[in-house]
């Protein structure tokens, strides 16, 4: 999908559900055969950030976190896309989705790479195909690296068949350009239904939603960007930005002003690591 029709696209799925919150996204439909399409699921562009840059009393339901890996055992299938994370302290983790393209991303990991912090980066197949070098710097400096479907598609109004298709293609074009295939998967414009669900679990991943949306996916300004993380960070948080599917310039030049201020603040910026619960 070219960058213009994914950001129009984009606008056209997400624009009327920012206010639903992400998580709208763990409704579940019925669910279809391989020649139906599955009931589409509103989809939600993330909650509203507004709590301040401050010391937060308030404990977040831990929904993933820290921990060993799982040893063995299957993928759970869930209900909902786990929206936020646990761990010691003040942790937070960043997520940048629709990537990897040379414009931007490269950029991003210079930026995360001077503070020493890792991060989440959910990625299309369609782009990985022509930047594997991109995955293999991501998967060598720490980051992790996630499953967006191959063509970035409205998964609710697919088939299971093609559901599946957009998945495994996603998942064997990282493991070509990492080593290994991800464990975790976030649907495109957050739109989440039970074969989704079952689908990600078969292949071994972990649905991940996010609790703060920078918007950054709309261009509203380095500024706007910068104040919505800002004023959304707190323990447990999972921030979500794009380094791809449009001109990402501003969410480059927000993540070199926000990250050094949310250092300063007492937050640990890092990734989880998976673990069965």
């Amino acid at each position: 999908m070219k960058k213009d029709q994914m950001l129009t696209r984009r606008r056209v799925v997400l624009g009327g559900a920012a206010a639903l919150g992400a998580a709208g996204t763990a409704r579940l439909l019925a669910l279809g055969t391989d020649s139906d399409p599955v009931t589409p699921l509103a989809p939600a562009a993330g909650p509203p950030a507004r709590r301040p840059l401050q010391p937060s009393a308030h404990r977040l339901q831990p929904l993933a976190g820290y921990g060993p890996p799982a040893v063995s055992g299957r993928t759970p299938v869930r209900s909902e896309p786990l929206l936020r994370m646990t761990g010691i302290g003040r942790t937070m983790v960043l997520t940048f989705d629709d990537g990897p393209d040379p414009h931007y991303t490269p950029d991003i990991l210079s930026t995360l790479r001077a503070y020493d912090v890792r991060a989440m980066f959910f990625v299309c197949g369609e782009m990985v195909v022509h930047n594997k070098d991109l995955l293999a710097e991501m998967a060598e400096e720490g980051h992790v690296v996630g499953n967006h479907t191959w063509s970035h598609p409205l998964l609710t109004g697919l088939t299971r068949g093609r559901i599946r298709s957009e998945m495994e293609r996603t998942s064997e074009v990282i493991e070509e350009a990492c080593g290994e295939r991800p464990r975790w998967f976030r649907a495109p414009y957050g739109a989440w239904n039970r074969a989704v669900f079952q689908l990600g679990a078969e292949l071994g991943m972990e649905p991940l939603a996010w609790t703060v949306d920078s918007l950054d996916w709309i261009e509203p300004g380095t500024r706007t960007i910068v104040d919505r993380v800002r004023n959304g960070a707190g323990p447990g948080v999972v921030v979500l930005s794009h380094d791809s599917g449009g001109d990402r310039s501003q969410s480059v030049r927000a993540l070199r002003d926000y990250l050094p201020q949310l250092l300063d603040a007492g937050y640990h910026i890092t990734v989880p690591r998976r673990y069965q619960v």
